[in-house]
């Protein structure tokens, strides 16, 4: 998930609402743009920046190449207009989706993909994103690019000078967290501002700690509310998060000003001299143009370290990503040579090679990456020894980009304390889900 893909997240309420009272169509009969093997295929997707160019280019070399004509659909409105789309009937042939969520309330619209993509393709791809694809055990998404959000970036050479070297499990996190915080420097680069999105990056974090600590089983009955939001394990998640991030002197610029601090260049004082902070956990995407200074960018092997957010022990690499999962509204052959390709470890070389795509593949030849530290923050996904996909992109609207964004946001303002907030978040739940 590009972080393009919050800010999508507002309109969900909206277009789940469209979807439910318009769609009667059948599976694969929504009036996609380019069905009957016309020669044309409609893909509609919600990435509106370089990365939209990227994906042009990756997929027009293979539809150039085999007599395929692509009509390129970007909308920064996805999931409002693809609803739409869908209840009137006019369909794209492909959908990338930006969340789980999202394509699961089109699910009597889309084409399962069973006897669609080859089975070979799932199977080399992380385990934990393939599933995020599946509805009521059916395939109906693939995972066209992946995110990887368990990371803790930190400035090398200052982080090793002072003897700090990557923890193996979250209590030596915790344990390295208060040493740096005892030198008088704060461990931590934090920002949870993002527009009208602002919050998500906490979210990550209640995550993120919520799987470490309580493993895989729980965050999954905690994402479709078979556990409450305001449970044991949610309240230790957010006081361990409390400990490591909102402690006086445990992030820079204090707990008042992560709320105004972007996201995307939150991490910044971590490259002064001396550092104004030792370490800032965020998806592989601040690594890119958007995020890091450019002079950081430009020698980012010898400048960025990273390591993965540690289990509780060192054997456990429990994993936090996303991604964007491509779905079919149109059964033809054109539209499935496309989603093959999407499926393949030959998509996405060139892409890689700009800096703007990790490959959901293992097999994926990592030699694709523009440099090693892509390649490490790539393999903390590959060699996870679990997966599983951001936890508020597959709740409703009203939850994951709603009162889960807004109540972080109060918590760590201080207008709430920590159990208000939970409470308040599962007080929102809508009584269907």
């Amino acid at each position: 998930m590009r972080t393009s893909s919050k800010l999508i997240a507002i309109a969900m309420a909206a277009a789940l609402t469209a979807v439910t009272s318009g769609c009667l169509s059948q599976p694969g009969s929504s009036g996609g743009g380019g069905g009957d093997d016309d020669g044309t295929v409609e893909i509609m997707y919600g990435f509106t920046d370089s990365s939209s160019d990227q994906f042009k280019a990756e997929i027009n070399k293979y539809a150039e190449a085999n007599d395929i004509t692509i009509k390129f659909s970007p909308t920064p409105d996805f999931n409002t207009l693809i609803a739409t789309r869908v209840s009137g009937r006019n369909a794209p042939d492909i959908a990338i989706f930006p969340q789980p969520g999202i394509m699961a309330g089109f699910k009597d619209d889309l084409v399962p993909l069973t006897d669609v993509v080859e089975t070979d393709a799932l199977d080399a791809m992380v385990p934990g994103i393939v599933e995020a694809g599946k509805v009521g055990g059916e395939q109906y998404a693939l995972p066209m690019s992946l995110n990887v959000k368990s990371i803790v970036f930190y400035p090398q050479a200052p982080f090793e000078a002072a003897g700090y070297t990557a923890p193996q499990t979250l209590d030596e996190m915790v344990e390295m967290t208060n040493t740096i915080a005892g030198t008088g420097t704060a461990p931590w680069c934090f920002g949870i501002e993002s527009g009208a999105a602002t919050g998500w990056p906490a979210t990550d974090w209640i995550e993120n700690l919520l799987l470490v600590q309580s493993g895989p089983e729980v965050y999954n009955q905690w994402v479709t509310h078979e556990i409450p939001f305001n449970s044991e394990p949610v309240a230790q998640a957010a006081a361990t998060m409390d400990e490591l991030l909102l402690a006086e002197g445990h992030t820079y610029g204090s707990r008042q000003a992560i709320a105004s601090n972007n996201f995307a260049t939150a991490a910044n004082p971590m490259f002064e001299d001396p550092p104004g902070c030792f370490m800032y956990r965020q998806g592989n995407f601040v690594a890119r143009d958007g995020g890091f200074p450019n002079a950081v960018l430009e020698n980012i092997d010898d400048v960025v370290g990273v390591f993965p957010v540690p289990g509780e022990t060192a054997e456990e690499k429990p994993v936090l990503g996303g991604g964007d999962l491509a779905s079919m509204f149109t059964e033809s052959s054109d539209a499935t040579k496309i989603m093959n390709y999407m499926a393949s470890s030959d998509f996405g070389q060139d892409w890689a090679q700009a800096n703007g795509f990790i490959s959901p593949r293992t097999d994926f030849d990592t030699a694709n990456y523009p440099n090693e530290t892509t390649t490490q923050m790539a393999n903390i996904a590959y060699d996870s020894t679990t997966f599983v996909f951001d936890g508020s992109d597959q709740m409703p609207g009203e939850v994951g980009s709603g009162s889960f964004w807004r109540d972080m946001t109060a918590w760590i303002s201080g207008q709430q304390d920590q159990q208000e907030a939970l409470d308040q978040i599962e007080a929102s739940w809508p009584a269907s889900s």
